[in-house]
Formats: structure tokens, C-alpha cells, sequence
């Protein structure tokens, strides 16, 4: 409910300038076009309030409504029933009539589309009627040089109103999708990226060190133990082990290097351009960090990471056997009492 009344509130937000903007110049278009005719004074002041002061009551309905959303689409249908009236009050004026009702239709397949463009026809047809009851059906060919000036401002000003409000909202779509692409990359805990797209750019880094020969080192970081955080001391505190490696990859990593969450308690790392040997040195330092991390609330707490690292070699003929070296040198590191950095001996073993 509360979603929908946002929504409704930013729509009505969106049409206010506009609709000020279109009813000023369109009462100028109305003038030029009524004043050679002899009308009482409370068409004047009609024109008046529908020109100047309507635009500021609509847009009160609309954001005082519980549905605000329905209310701006009603008063949509008002104007189009004030623009068929004064078509029908200015005898037709072909300039005239023509730009005042263009410009109202335009209104409505921007902000509802096909159905709102029917049923502004049938509120305009219903303005129509109403004007020609009160002042009769008349058709006036002229077209004179006061209303080509006077509906000038009505064929410029109001267009730009329109394609400015599309394109603010165009910018905001884009924001939104870029916000979303984001948000469909990343592991909603850490804030570091996911699985499927850390594997992604895996696979394009592993394609770019095969065309330029350049070096990359990936590595595979395990926290010792996890399951056994989460059963002693429950899960907050194991969620909390998880932000705080996040963390400290953020603080330990270059700007270019991407880190991501590859399982449960398992993280990634791609290094662009690090050799083997300073990647150890740099995973050394974040391991020998981490150790130091206590939780206020668990002081005797203790943590450690496995960290595997493989670097790129040329006889990898994919993404996935660079991973496994890697892959291989995290069990190594297990398997010789956890806590440490172990290296990939893919190299050893290829040149034997």
C-alpha cells in the first residue's frame, strides 16, 4: 500500500511543472482565439482558474488522495474535458483547436498509454458537448495572425516541458538498472561480489592473460572451521566472521583487484598483474590480520583463513584448471594444519 502511494506521489510530482506550464500557454492559445467573441465574464474567469490556478488544486487532490496515482489520472480526464470545451467555445479555430487537443492527448499516452488515450478522447468528446450545449455547435475557418502568435508558445514550450520530464525519467530508469545489474552481482552479506559473477570474470581474465601474456594470480580463501563458529556461537556471530573478511579484503586489496564470496565460508580473489610471490606476501599479511579479530561479545573467539593461491600459466587450457590449481593449493593448506598460505605446484608438476 505504502509502495503504491510512493509511486502515485512521484507520478503526480512528475506532472505538476508540466501541467502548469501547459495550462499558462494554453490559456494565451484560448485568449488569442476567444477574444473576437462575444463570451459573459465567468468564461473569462474560467479561463482564468483553468490556466493559473487549476494545476496547483490538482496537484493538492492528487497528493492528499489515498490514491494518488487515481487521483492524477482523474484530473487528467479534467483537462481533457476543459480542453474539448474551450475547442467547442472558440468555435473550432483550426490552429487553435488543433494544438490545445494535440497537446492534452500527448499528456495522456505519456502517462497511461493507449487506454488513457481512449478515455481522454471520450472526456474531450464530453467537453465538446458540454460548450456546445451552452454556446452551439459553430465552425470558424479564420485563423488569424493574433492566434498563430498566440499558440506559438503552446507548439515550443510545451514539448520541451514533455521531453524534459521524459528524459529526467529516462535518467532515473538507467539509474535503476544500474542499480539493479549491481545488486544481481553482488552477495547480499559481504557486499563483495557472487559466485556466478566472480567466475565470469574469471573466465574474461583468464581470456586476456591467454592474448597478452600477462600475469594474474587467483586465490581461494577458506575459514577454518566456520561450521563449528556458527554451531558453537550461532550464525550472527558466524555472519559477522563473513563481513569481517570482507572487510579486511577491502582494506588488503588493490583498487583493481576483484574479491568475491565463493561458497558459504569460501572467497576469491582475482589479482590482475601480481606475480605468485607478491601475492603470497599480500595473503600472508590479510591471514596474519585476520587471526587478530575477537568479537566484543566472544573474546575467546579465534579465527584463521587456508588461503590457496595459483597464478596464471600458459598450458591452462581454461578458466577451470586455473581454478583447481588453486582449488588444489586450499586443500594443501587444510591438510597441513590450516592457518597458512600454500602455493600452487602446477609449474613443478607440468615441467616434471
Amino acid at each position: 500500500m505504502e509502495n503504491r502511494r510512493g509511486k502515485g506521489l512521484s507520478f503526480a510530482r512528475r506532472i505538476y511543472k508540466p501541467r502548469i506550464i501547459g495550462l499558462g500557454i494554453g490559456c494565451i492559445s484560448v485568449t488569442g482565439a476567444l477574444y473576437p467573441l462575444a463570451m459573459p465574464g465567468w468564461v473569462w474567469a474560467l479561463l482564468l482558474f483553468h490556466g493559473f490556478a487549476w494545476a496547483h488544486l490538482a496537484y493538492q487532490l492528487s497528493t492528499r488522495s489515498q490514491f494518488p496515482y487515481q487521483a492524477e489520472q482523474r484530473n487528467l480526464m479534467y483537462d481533457s474535458l476543459c480542453g474539448g470545451f474551450w475547442a467547442a467555445a472558440i468555435q473550432f479555430t483550426p490552429l487553435a483547436t488543433v494544438t490545445i487537443l494535440s497537446m492534452m492527448t500527448m499528456n495522456n499516452v505519456a502517462a497511461g498509454g493507449k487506454r488513457l488515450f481512449l478515455r481522454g478522447l471520450l472526456a474531450q468528446a464530453a467537453g465538446i458537448g458540454i460548450a456546445g450545449t451552452l454556446f452551439g455547435f459553430t465552425f470558424n475557418p479564420n485563423v488569424s495572425l493574433t492566434q498563430v502568435y498566440t499558440c506559438l508558445p503552446m507548439l515550443t514550450l510545451h514539448p520541451m516541458a514533455i521531453g524534459m520530464v521524459c528524459y529526467q525519467l529516462a535518467i532515473k530508469l538507467s539509474e535503476h538498472k544500474r542499480a539493479l545489474s549491481a545488486l544481481s552481482r553482488t552477495d547480499s552479506l559481504t557486499g563483495l561480489l557472487n559466485h556466478g559473477s566472480w567466475k565470469d570474470l574469471l573466465h574474461l581474465k583468464f581470456h586476456k592473460c591467454q592474448q597478452q601474456q600477462s600475469h594474474a594470480t587467483i586465490a581461494l580463501i577458506d575459514i577454518d572451521h566456520f561450521k563449528r563458529i556458527n554451531d558453537n556461537h550461532g550464525h550472527i556471530v558466524g555472519d559477522a566472521v563473513l563481513r569481517q573478511l570482507s572487510l579486511e579484503l577491502r582494506r588488503n586489496l588493490r583498487e583493481n583487484d576483484l574479491a568475491g564470496r565463493y561458497g558459504g565460508d569460501e572467497f576469491c580473489v582475482i589479482l590482475p598483474q601480481m606475480p605468485l610471490e607478491e601475492a603470497a606476501q599480500v595473503m600472508e599479511r590479510m591471514r596474519e590480520t585476520f587471526c587478530n579479530y575477537r568479537n566484543p561479545q566472544i573474546p575467546e573467539l579465534r579465527v584463521s583463513l587456508s588461503i590457496g593461491l595459483a597464478d596464471f600459466q600458459p598450458f591452462f587450457t581454461d578458466a577451470a584448471m586455473w581454478l583447481n590449481a588453486a582449488d588444489r593449493a586450499l586443500y594443501a593448506a587444510k591438510d597441513t594444519g590450516r592457518n597458512r598460505v600454500s602455493v600452487s605446484e602446477e609449474v613443478i608438476a607440468h615441467s616434471a
